[in-house]
């Protein structure tokens, strides 16, 4: 309810929106003013222009995989910001962040996937990644591309010697790698299980918006 009216309020016809939960009642410069436990803040924004393929840096020790907050979406994103700010300097789309023990994790707002000989793997929710959405999606339709989604953990050289490697998240679908720290992934991006994955995410949540619309009428 409160997003329909903000989507209202913004006039958002196509966009994106984020949801946040701001816990109101501990650390030491609360005041004792009389506030709701949590606070629920929402924004939205126009949809993001992506290229086809992206380049992506890397960064070691970007994630702590034994974090208690390894694989929670928070508020604090200043480790994320500065990772693709520095990746972005160097020329980079993205960046690639590996954990404490020279595991491939995800990049700052995505899942990364590897294709070995029309085999998908992404790293373990253990490797200290997010449990994105558009993951658990992609794992339950890649049957519909011919493929499956399976977890293993992946080293850099994994997605160096890669077919294909790709990345998720909810506001970009599936986009293709095409260099990884100055390495060419595959014969180009996206590459061919790249596009029916990316297809079949499209048709999924086409269908998806159309049930939804229909529902509401």
């Amino acid at each position: 309810m409160h997003l329909q009216e903000v989507i209202r309020a913004n006039r958002v016809l196509e966009g994106c929106a984020r949801i946040y939960l701001t816990w109101n009642t501990t650390g030491y410069w609360r005041s004792e003013e009389k506030m709701p436990d949590v606070d629920l803040v929402i924004t939205t924004a126009d949809l993001p222009a992506y290229p086809e393929s992206v380049r992506l840096g890397v960064r070691e020790h970007g994630r702590h995989a034994s974090s208690a907050l390894a694989g929670v979406k928070t508020t604090s994103w200043l480790n994320n910001v500065w990772s693709v700010a520095e990746a972005q300097r160097e020329g980079f789309d993205e960046v690639v962040l590996l954990n404490e023990r020279g595991e491939v994790s995800e990049c700052t707002a995505a899942n990364v996937y590897v294709v070995r000989k029309a085999k998908v793997v992404t790293p373990p929710l253990s490797s200290g990644c997010l449990e994105g959405v558009t993951r658990g999606v992609l794992m339950e339709i890649a049957s519909e591309a011919g493929t499956s989604v399976q977890e293993q953990t992946l080293r850099l050289e994994d997605l160096f010697a890669a077919d294909e490697v790709f990345v998720t998240s909810t506001n970009r679908n599936v986009i293709g790698v095409s260099e990884i720290a100055g390495n060419k992934i595959g014969s180009g991006a996206p590459g061919a299980l790249t596009q029916r994955l990316d297809e079949t995410f499209d048709a999924y949540v086409n269908d998806y918006v159309e049930r939804r619309l229909a529902a509401s009428r």
